[in-house]
């Protein structure tokens, strides 16, 4: 992205300290457009129409929604309804909840007229945190990167991503792929296949956005084009983001990622899971059976939007007229199929015991 030092980043406050800022995601990548959120009503308006999407980038932005509540009533009973109903926006990302608990409980031992000021101040806090970790993040992916570049001398190292977990689904950076940009920034050659990842096309709209402004060579392929580019040796590394990760290993992310573990195990390509330790639940065990898989409107699937000739944005009807359709938004990964996840403190292994060494 390009601006201020700020505006580079997926989310911002006014000068003024009153508001937040936000890129619309729907727009992209026809338009760049900045809504200004003044209420935790817009917030979670923005959070469940994808205004702001991304387990991390939707975490900061609910802080902020607490934090702009607080300036209207910040008692006790009014911060508890916020963090309900922020919570209720989307029940599949855990750094959600993860964020809106942490203002809470560092809110609550406060006199309630200093919360506001200080609700602020944590929010702000929280997507300065989210921006370092994911800056480590890349610096351990990177050295991910240079181990396998250097099997492959003379030609770029191939990498294959879902959906978009870039600096558009984190404050900046991004989790998946942060080690791309530290890679481009330490001068090794990398090209990115990018699914396109419906419904909603996160990865042709949003994920080929950011690539193409960062000038990251990337070429986007249908969602089922994976495995065969790993049936021919086009394919070295696959690096995904997550939603949720449980204490076991198990990874929650965008529907298709566990297709593309599985074609990664069958071809022996390495699959890697980014994710900030924020987005580890360690209250849950088994994903398929115990993590809530949000299901979105049916109209997601029949239905796509795009730009026409003249440059308007239209949607069109892809189905025919009675078919209905379904749109869980999640699958999960089981643990056996993550090679390893890159987090702030370095890459682990998928197991129960690696993640319960990071408590």
């Amino acid at each position: 992205m390009t601006g201020t030092a700020a505006q580079r980043r997926s989310l911002w406050t006014t000068p003024e300290g009153d508001a937040l800022l936000v890129i619309d995601q729907r727009q992209l990548p026809h338009r760049l457009v900045v809504e200004r959120l003044d209420s935790v009503a817009a917030v979670r308006t923005a959070i469940v129409d994808m205004w702001v999407r991304g387990a991390p980038l939707i975490g900061a932005a609910a802080a902020y929604g607490i934090a702009l509540q607080c300036r209207v009533a910040a008692d006790d009973a009014s911060l508890a309804a916020t963090q309900a109903w922020l919570d209720s926006a989307r029940p599949t990302a855990v750094n959600l909840a993860w964020a809106t608990q942490r203002m809470v409980v560092a809110l609550q031992p406060l006199p309630v007229d200093a919360r506001a000021a200080a609700a602020w101040q944590l929010a702000g806090a929280l997507a300065d945190e989210d921006v370092a970790t994911n800056a480590a993040i890349g610096r351990h992916g990177l050295g991910l990167l240079q181990a396998l570049a250097a099997r492959h001398p003379g030609r770029p190292l191939n990498l294959l991503t879902h959906c978009n977990a870039g600096a558009l689904a984190t404050v900046d950076w991004g989790t998946a792929l942060a080690p791309v940009y530290a890679a481009q920034a330490a001068g090794l050659a990398v090209h990115v296949w990018v699914d396109e990842t419906r419904p909603r096309n996160q990865g042709a709209s949003l994920t080929a956005w950011e690539l193409g402004q960062q000038g990251v060579p990337h070429t986007v392929i249908a969602d089922n084009t994976g495995g065969h580019l790993m049936q021919h040796g086009q394919v070295d590394i696959v690096i995904v983001g997550a939603d949720r990760v449980t204490a076991r290993g198990d990874v929650c992310n965008k529907i298709g990622t566990y297709l593309k573990a599985l074609a990664a195990h069958d071809n022996g390509v390495p699959f890697y899971v980014a994710m900030p330790l924020s987005t580890l639940d360690r209250r849950v065990h088994d994903g398929v059976a115990e993590i809530p898989i949000e299901h979105r409107s049916p109209r997601e699937v029949t239905h796509i939007t795009g730009q026409d000739a003249a440059g308007a944005l239209v949607e069109v009807q892809l189905v025919p007229d009675g078919s209905p359709a379904l749109n869980p938004a999640f699958d999960v990964t089981p643990a056996r199929l993550v090679t390893g996840l890159i987090t702030e403190r370095g890459v682990l292994a998928a197991t129960a015991e690696a993640l319960a060494a990071t408590a």
